[in-house]
């Protein structure tokens, strides 16, 4: 498959080099005719086709029991959240399940082209709790399959933090003071703290799900479940952000919808982290 930067800009062809030549050697038999002079042999392969999704919509997952408990631990500056498990085994709030329920509402609600019969969703807990009950809720309105399947891949994961996990801002602040002000330094983009990940290491992985996903999913609608910082380093990547520009971004709502469409060899924006489909109750 071509580099993603040519797979996603435009066609991917073959050239040589100036210097380069490439013999054409043909043996014919004594009962055969020679080629037409109108026909020409050159050394170039034709140009192969660009192999993009139709559409490519990208969700975060519903609001999960940990968004909680830091937004009260970030109002009243907590050195510590009630949470013992493991990132991945997060689970959703009732007020997140909602919120699933909501987006496959919408996803019911699409015109039929746009509507994906493909869904790749990242394996934590908060993110397969909101595919379930999204699919569940579009296929309950017959938008789609009830045995559609979903595919679960790691590289949709939230970004690692490393010994900065499960800590409230303030805590790092007091336990980790000297991380604080290498974070403030470096930037979010290349950030990586001891043991987690940089925006630049996630964007890596999504650089190589894409590849897959052009090649296995092209011409059909896509939706993608994942985490806020996966899918700001896909707008970062699609949409060939420059770091100014991603960190100017805000944070991605909770199953909100990014959309990109397949135009002229590219997957082209067509909407960003919209929340029109939640209702008060659910947004």
């Amino acid at each position: 498959m071509a580099e993603l930067g040519t797979t996603l800009n435009g066609q991917h062809q073959s050239t040589q080099s100036p210097h380069q030549t490439t013999q054409h050697q043909t043996t014919q038999s004594p009962h055969q005719t020679a080629q037409s002079p109108h026909h020409h042999v050159t050394g170039h392969r034709p140009a192969t086709a660009t192999r993009l999704p139709s559409v490519l919509i990208a969700t975060r997952h519903g609001e999960s029991t940990a968004n909680v408990e830091f937004q009260l631990a970030e109002a009243s500056g907590a050195l510590s959240v009630p949470i013992s498990c493991r990132d991945a085994d997060i689970p959703l709030s009732l007020h997140g399940r909602q919120q699933a329920q909501a987006l496959g509402g919408w996803w019911a609600a699409l015109p039929s082209a746009d509507r994906p019969r493909s869904v790749w969703c990242s394996p934590y807990v908060r993110t397969t709790e909101t595919a379930r009950i999204a699919l569940a809720q579009a296929a309950g309105l017959g938008a789609v399959p009830v045995s559609l399947a979903v595919r679960y891949d790691e590289r949709l994961r939230d970004r690692e933090l490393g010994v900065l996990e499960m800590l409230p801002r303030a805590a790092i602040e007091a336990k980790h003071p000297e991380e604080a002000a290498r974070r403030r330094k470096m930037g979010e983009l290349y950030y990586r703290p001891p043991g987690g990940e940089s925006w630049a290491d996630v964007a890596l992985r999504v650089r190589s799900l894409l590849r897959d996903l052009c090649e296995e999913e092209a011409g059909r609608p896509v939706l993608l479940v994942a985490h806020d910082c996966t899918v700001l380093m896909l707008r970062y990547v699609l949409d060939r952000l420059t770091e100014e520009r991603l960190t100017a971004l805000g944070p991605v709502h909770n199953c909100s919808t990014s959309l990109w469409r397949a135009q002229e060899g590219r997957l082209r924006p067509d909407r960003w982290n919209t929340v029109d489909h939640l209702t008060a109750d659910t947004d």
